[in-house]
Parts: structure tokens; C-alpha cells; sequence
């Protein structure tokens, strides 16, 4: 038998109907197989340029960011690095040991760097991800929107951290202070000892720390910046002579000049100013002169110190202050005088001193 014999008596011979055979599955044939790879393929063909473009678009938007993300946090790099090296040049100065603060300076270029590279990584990243979903055409619109408003409810939820931030942001940027400057933020004073964007670090007098929200600070000053005023009331007798005092102090003033290490913490001639106030029976004199900031106290100690030594040389007496004579009451002619008693006589000279006094004649009592 051939086998055009053979298809044509498989063809004639009946199919089977769902009815006749229900378990039975279609396969399908290969004619069904050719036209799903012919509409896959026109459909590949129809739109495989779009695909394309919108994927060369995509990786274009991602290397662009990549390129101007590294671009911009390098430069911010360089930037921080030319201010350290500024910094380390004054520092080779004489005056520049004096006024610059290394790890003040260290830590507040920190801060500003990595405040600026955050900030620059957000905007390149977040504006690259919004221009990608625009290629893939996704409407923006409501993320947007949404954004929006879980942006205001965080705000309002986070608004006292969004200000500690934002304070300390500003704190750096506007260099107000920094680690080893002594300041009064108000709500607690020391030395600082760490600055960050949220919280400032004090170390105070007893030694204790204080955590201060950089939010919290309304007003701040700096002990450590320009320069201190260091002054000292010298109270003494109103008798002294003024000219012989004027010298003495003169004489202390330009001893300690002279002495290290004071002629390196006065920054200025100690000054005598002259008489502060004048009482009946004393005066003040004060002394002042400009120091190293954060010294002022430790030079008055030790002008204290050399005056006090320098007025017992000289015979001058320092007293303790303005003292004002008690005004005495007038003596009671009857407090020495016992009450008299109820057997006495009437007509005695106690009786009559323990009495009141008559303001009439009339009601002063006869004489009998």
C-alpha cells in the first residue's frame, strides 16, 4: 500500500467529536504553530526599534547621572581639600596658631562635604529616575502628587527634626562656632567638643555633657572668637593717695607684660581706666586689658595676684567695700527704768519717769 493510500484512508476515516470522546485534547496543528511564530515576529518586527530607543534612552539617562554624579562629588572633594590646605598654610603663621582650630576646621569641611554631596547625589539620582519613567511613558502626574503629600504629612510629623537640620546646616555653613570654642547657647554653656547637623556636644564647667538640638538654640555667644576683656575692681580706702596708686598699678601692669607666658595672652597694654566710683569712705579702681580669648579669667587671677602683693609693699590697704555707717536711734529715757509696781508711790521721780508724758499742762496731775 502507498503512502498516498494510506493518508487518504486516514482522512476519510471519522474524527471524533467532543461528544463521542470528552477526555479527548486538541493539539495543535502545525499550521496554528506557524501563524503564532509569524504574528511573534511581525510583532517583534513592528516594534523592536521602539524597545530600542527606549532602552538606548534609558542606559543615556543612567550613564549621564553616573558621569555628573561622580563629576560633582569630586569637585566637592577638591573644594573640601583646598580649604584644609588654606587652613594648614595660616596655621604655619604665627598668628594662625592663634586663631585657627585645626579639628575645628576638620570636622566643619566634613560636614559641609558630605551636607553637599548628599545633596547633589539626591538631585542627580532622584531627577534620573523620574526622567526614566518618563520614557517608558508612565504618567508622573499622580507620583507626583503623592510625593506631595507624604511629603507635607513627614514635614509636619518630622518638623522638629527638619529644623534641627536645617539649623545646623546653617550653623556650619555660617561658621558660628566649632569644636573647642567655649559658647552660650542659652539652654546650656561649655566648650564644644562635637559639632553635627543635628545635635551639638558641650562639655560643661563640672565636667558634664551637654546634648543640645542645634533646633533649640536661639541665640548663641562665642567666648573663643576676636577677643576677651579681662578687669579687675580694686576697692580702696577714699584717703589714698590717687597718684602714688596710679603708679604701683603701672608698675604691675608692666612687669606682668614683660613675663611669659602673660606677654603672650594679653593681647593689649594692661590699662589702668581710672576710678570707677567714688563713696565716702572708699573708691573703686579698675584695670583692664584685652587677652587671648577664652583667658581673660586666668589673666585676672593673676593681676589680682601681683596687685595685692604690690599694694602690701607699698602700704596701700585694700578694703572690702562700701560700708555705711548704722544710723543709731535715740535712746528711750524710760528703757532703763523698771515698770513701776502697784504698791509704789504715785508721786516718786520713777513713777513719774516710767509715766507718759503730759502733752497739756492741764493734764499733767497737781501737786499735793
Amino acid at each position: 500500500m502507498s503512502l498516498s493510500a494510506v493518508l487518504l484512508a486516514a482522512g476519510s476515516s471519522p474524527t471524533p467529536t467532543p461528544s463521542e470522546s470528552p477526555s479527548a485534547v486538541t493539539v495543535p496543528s502545525l499550521q496554528d504553530a506557524q501563524e503564532s511564530a509569524t504574528n511573534a515576529a511581525s510583532w517583534v518586527e513592528q516594534n523592536w526599534s521602539t524597545w530600542l530607543a527606549i532602552s538606548l534612552r534609558v542606559l543615556l539617562i543612567l550613564v549621564i547621572a553616573g558621569v555628573l554624579r561622580m563629576v560633582v562629588r569630586r569637585a566637592i572633594t577638591k573644594l573640601i581639600d583646598r580649604m584644609n590646605r588654606t587652613a594648614q598654610a595660616v596655621d604655619g603663621t604665627a598668628i594662625g596658631g592663634l586663631l585657627v582650630n585645626n579639628e575645628r576646621r576638620r570636622q566643619r569641611s566634613q560636614a559641609i562635604g558630605s551636607v553637599l554631596r548628599s545633596v547633589a547625589s539626591f538631585i542627580i539620582l532622584g531627577t534620573a529616575a523620574l526622567m526614566v519613567l518618563g520614557a517608558f511613558e508612565i504618567n508622573l502626574a499622580p507620583l507626583l502628587a503623592s510625593a506631595g503629600v507624604a511629603g507635607v504629612a513627614i514635614g509636619f510629623g518630622a518638623r522638629n527634626l527638619v529644623t534641627d537640620f536645617l539649623s545646623g546646616v546653617f550653623m556650619i555653613l555660617e561658621d558660628q562656632y566649632g569644636v573647642g570654642d567655649t559658647i552660650d547657647a542659652g539652654v546650656a554653656s561649655g566648650e564644644v567638643i562635637e559639632v553635627g547637623l543635628r545635635v551639638t556636644k558641650l562639655r560643661g564647667d563640672q565636667g558634664e555633657i551637654w546634648y543640645v538640638r542645634n533646633g533649640e538654640v536661639k541665640r548663641i555667644g562665642n567666648l573663643s572668637q576676636g577677643w576677651a576683656t579681662a578687669g579687675v575692681d580694686v576697692t580702696l580706702r577714699a584717703s589714698e593717695d590717687l597718684d602714688n596708686v596710679k603708679r604701683v598699678l603701672g608698675e604691675v601692669a608692666e612687669k606682668m607684660s614683660k613675663e611669659e607666658p602673660w606677654n603672650e595672652l594679653l593681647w593689649s597694654p594692661i590699662e589702668v581706666l581710672g576710678l570707677d566710683s567714688v563713696l565716702l569712705d572708699s573708691m573703686v579702681v579698675r584695670v583692664s586689658a584685652k587677652t587671648m580669648p577664652g583667658k581673660a579669667l586666668t589673666v585676672e587671677r593673676e593681676l589680682r595676684w601681683r596687685i595685692k602683693h604690690a599694694f602690701d609693699a607699698a602700704d596701700i590697704r585694700i578694703v572690702g567695700g562700701a560700708t555705711v555707717p548704722a544710723e543709731e536711734e535715740p535712746a528711750d529715757p524710760a528703757e532703763a527704768v523698771a515698770a513701776p509696781s502697784v504698791f509704789a508711790n504715785s508721786e516718786s521721780a520713777q513713777h513719774a519717769a516710767a509715766s507718759p508724758l503730759a502733752s497739756t499742762p492741764a493734764q499733767r496731775p497737781a501737786a499735793k
